[in-house]
């Protein structure tokens, strides 16, 4: 199942250091299966990343390890359970 996630960032001084283990992070629940896509917004306020997990609670542990998170990068987030048509 997929769960779209749209993260509001906080703490803007952490992302210029922490994106690139952020983004290997991403790469490694890329590799897994775990990741259908990510990216951040234009104007750098957030990003929208799409987990795929068995339930809510597994891509929450994903968002938990995630070193944006550590960083205090993520100020909130809203994940959602999210059907693909197209």
């Amino acid at each position: 199942m997929k769960f779209a996630t749209v993260f509001e960032y906080g703490n803007h001084d952490q992302i210029a250091g922490t994106r690139p283990s952020h983004r290997e992070y991403l790469g490694s629940l890329k590799e897994q299966g775990k990741l259908a896509a990510s990216g951040p917004f234009e104007d750098d306020s957030g990003a929208l990343i799409i987990y795929e997990a068995d339930s809510q609670e597994e891509a929450e542990a994903l968002i938990a390890e995630d070193p944006f998170r550590k960083a205090g990068v993520f100020k909130s987030y809203t994940i959602k359970p999210w059907r693909q048509v197209f």
